[in-house]
């Protein structure tokens, strides 16, 4: 099936155009994605877990941002996607067989499959088959993004989607996705209790790096700037050499035109990461993903999910549970994973929460570029190499060597990761709590 075709189709379904009106927005039931415990909400969500928004009206549209934008699609940009038809992934599924299925979200199921090489005929290579279920258009929605924005970027930090299918049969419009497959599943999974191999501490810092190069990359180092939306440590995945790559792209939104300041969009995203000013206004930035970024380090360095309904009521909000541990040095290392079991450079800790405490600062336009993030976080990872190479979880990989990255950008002294600094915690820090209830 070619563009043309594939562009047919999506016309029928009525969801091939993305626009900055909130009109586009998906209003469609609460949904779980795949392989995370965490709750992805959409506007009607959060003013069910927010009462207090119910005063704000966060579906007023900004004049700011009523210009139409859209992503760039697959008839104008160059893609190497390969399309696959119905029956070559019933064969490479097993008919879809639950003795495949490797995970499953609120808009359908995701399969383990063997594939031909487009480089080798011969040759297989393992895939990851999403079949989207038919619960309306907040999943054509989804599926049209993930086309639309990992059909025309490329990057080692983020998932490769690999090809897609839109075909119709007996059962109607297939919709599926076809992702290279990543076998040490999602970060999530390794910080929680369910992985037998807790992540050590500098493969954690690499983790971060990765994920900051990740964004980075989608806000500044294309024509046009990605917003991701819903960034979090189930939708980071981990290769065979635990490399992380950011994947799940279907909530994700084209930044602001030149001259604009924002987007205004319907809310959505996951409860614990998005940040608070979005919340309130629904007006989103790439500095709304800088604060999930932040809540992200801090689940990193704690080993704890941002909301956690199964702890006690004081311990349950990760950013609130962890402050008052900030302003004095000696209670620092109470919040640190237990799993770690004590091995871990204190001083690279503090940094790195010091560098989650400049994500987290209340007003966006105070909180860092993802490059300068990206900066900070080499400045850790380089001064922890000098205590010793990363441990990988297994034995039998090989140890990760540094790669030096030349492409951050507004380069920048860091004076605030000196060791010890950790009293300057709460006087940067003061981000407006999410009401989660």
């Amino acid at each position: 099936m070619n563009f043309s075709r594939l562009q047919k189709i999506l016309r029928t379904m009525k969801c091939f155009t993305f626009s900055g009106d909130k009109k586009n927005e998906p209003k469609s039931p609460k949904s779980v994605s795949v392989q995370s415990t965490n709750s992805t909400f959409i506007e009607g969500d959060v003013r069910k877990s927010w009462p207090d928004l119910n005063s704000q009206n966060v579906s007023d549209t900004s004049t700011e941002s009523l210009r139409r934008t859209s992503f760039p699609s697959l008839s104008q940009k160059p893609s190497n996607l390969r399309v696959f038809t119905v029956s070559e992934l019933k064969s490479a599924t097993k008919n879809f067989s639950r003795s495949a299925m490797i995970g499953e979200g609120g808009f359908g199921c995701v399969y383990k499959a063997l594939i031909k090489s487009a480089e080798d005929s011969s040759g297989k290579i393992e895939v990851a088959v999403k079949q989207l279920g038919k619960r309306g258009l907040q999943g054509h929605k989804e599926w049209v993004t993930e086309v639309n924005v990992l059909g025309v970027v490329e990057h080692p930090n983020l998932v490769k989607l690999v090809g897609y299918c839109a075909e119709d049969d007996e059962r109607g419009i297939q919709r599926l996705l076809i992702y290279e497959y990543m076998p040490n599943s999602s970060v999530e999974h390794h910080l929680s209790t369910r992985s037998e191999t807790p992540l050590p501490w500098a493969m954690r810092l690499r983790i971060a790096q990765d994920a900051a190069r990740g964004l980075t990359y989608l806000h500044e180092e294309m024509d046009f700037q990605i917003i991701f939306r819903d960034f979090k440590s189930s939708n980071i995945l981990l290769d065979e050499q635990w490399n992380a790559k950011l994947s799940d792209f279907g909530l994700a939104r084209l930044g602001p035109s030149e001259g604009l300041t924002h987007v205004s969009t319907a809310v959505v995203g996951t409860m614990g990461y998005a940040a608070p000013e979005y919340i309130r206004t629904g007006r989103l930035t790439s500095k709304s993903d800088v604060w999930s970024y932040g809540v992200f380090l801090y689940e990193l360095i704690t080993g704890r999910r941002p909301l956690d309904r199964n702890r006690p009521r004081n311990e349950q909000k990760l950013l609130e549970w962890v402050k008052p541990f900030l302003a004095d040095m000696k209670k620092f290392p109470q919040i640190l994973d237990p799993r770690l079991k004590g091995k871990y450079p204190l001083k690279s800790a503090q940094r790195l929460a010091i560098v989650a405490n400049r994500c987290l600062v209340r007003h966006p336009k105070s909180r860092p570029k993802m490059s300068e993030v990206l900066e900070m976080v080499n400045r850790i990872v380089e001064a922890s190499t000098h205590t010793g190479s990363p441990q990988l979880p297994l034995k039998s990989l090989e140890v990760l060597e540094t790669s030096s990255d030349t492409e951050a950008k507004n380069k920048r002294r860091i004076a605030d990761l000196r060791g010890g600094e950790i009293g300057w915690f709460t006087r940067i820090w003061k981000p407006k709590l999410l009401r989660i209830r």
